[in-house]
């Protein structure tokens, strides 16, 4: 990675920020682009002559042109997109305020859409690499989720049709899978909902663990040194992806529906009583939850 320039969204904190501090340690500058300037700033002046920061959201496109062609012209080149922002709301479908599903969607959909819009030229001006950040919750569906896991497994069928599309122009995409990682999102829903903290307790294999985020960093890194097609996080998600239409079968939906209704009950009672959409932590949250 060594003078590569790594376009990272959503890189004020979690996932973001961490990928972006190993990226500089490996040689490579980075261009941040996102909402929360004081945080921004304060990353790019611990990483130095290798960090510039550009304020913009991932629903905006004139703002991400603009970040866009301001990274260029600061770094004189684009090697590397990680399309990494994006925000999560929680509840069910009958009970979750509409307006945050949307929101979610035009964040870790549309958002994705526009960045790649934005960064493509210089992508393909460099035969770089595209990393869109997916998820677990791509193939393996859970309660209280649905925009979420929409929302992901569409970034993950766009990084496939991206992937032959890019075929002529030398560009590597690659999409990203992880299960729960401890960043301020998982601990948010942690904190809010005790019926989640009991449900990840019970739940099997790679869905039960919560993976340290360094370990999410690595691999994250090593992906956009090998421009890898595919990550998992826990890697033996890997496994599970490949038996999706097993886990989204009748067979497995009789399974878990004992265990899975008193927890989307009590989870759609904590959410009720909780009063807003999101984690205290979350960027995504809108001024009506603010307000409450």
């Amino acid at each position: 990675m060594r003078d590569r320039v790594v376009l990272i969204t959503g890189p004020a904190r979690g996932i973001g920020a961490a990928v972006a501090r190993a990226l500089v340690e490996r040689g490579a500058r980075v261009a941040l682009v996102g909402l929360e300037a004081d945080r921004l700033l304060a990353l790019t002046r611990e990483l130095g002559d290798a960090a510039a920061c550009f304020h913009a959201d991932v629903t905006d496109q004139a703002a991400l042109d603009v970040a866009v062609r301001d990274a260029v012209a600061h770094f004189g080149r684009l090697d590397v997109v990680i399309t990494n922002a994006g925000i999560a709301n929680m509840g069910t479908i009958s009970i979750a305020d509409i307006e945050s599903m949307a929101r979610v969607i035009d964040v870790n959909v549309i958002g994705t859409m526009r960045t790649i819009k934005a960064a493509l030229p210089h992508i393909i001006a460099s035969r770089g690499y595209v990393l869109i950040v997916s998820s677990a919750a791509a193939f393996s569906p859970m309660p209280g989720m649905s925009a979420y896991a929409a929302s992901k497994a569409a970034v993950e069928q766009l990084a496939n049709v991206l992937r032959l599309e890019m075929l002529p122009h030398g560009v590597d995409v690659g999409s990203a899978h992880m299960s729960w990682v401890d960043t301020d999102m998982v601990r948010d829903v942690q904190h809010d909902l005790s019926s989640f903290r009991r449900t990840l307790a019970r739940l099997p294999g790679p869905f039960g663990v919560v993976t340290p985020l360094d370990e999410c960093t690595r691999t994250f890194v090593r992906a956009c040194e090998t421009r890898a097609r595919k990550v998992f996080v826990p890697g033996s998600l890997g496994v599970a992806s490949a038996l999706r239409q097993l886990l989204n079968g009748a067979f497995v939906q009789r399974l878990i529906t004992p265990q899975m209704t008193p927890m989307m009950r009590e989870s759609e009672a904590e959410m009720q009583a909780m009063g807003r959409s999101f984690g205290e932590n979350s960027v995504g949250m809108g001024e009506r939850d603010r307000e409450r």
